[in-house]
């Protein structure tokens, strides 16, 4: 059987620092940061749940991050 694969380090900012931030502005620091996708959503989308290693959400109206998780 073959190993089951070690997934990369997320990086260990904490998703409530991007919470007020300009969504543009977010979105640049968290690829700078080291996440590997970064996925803007309107409030109220629906999305998948599953989580995915190294992926940040954020939840922007106006153009403001109001929301962001892991995964």
């Amino acid at each position: 059987m073959a190993p089951i694969p070690t997934p990369p380090a997320e990086p260990q900012d904490q998703p409530d620092s991007y919470v007020g931030l300009p969504a543009e502005h977010a979105e640049r620091q968290a690829r700078e940061r080291g996440w590997s996708t970064v996925r803007s959503l309107p409030p109220g989308a629906i999305i998948t749940m599953e989580y995915r290693v190294g992926r940040l959400n954020f939840e922007v109206r106006d153009g403001l991050v109001i929301r962001a998780w892991k995964g």
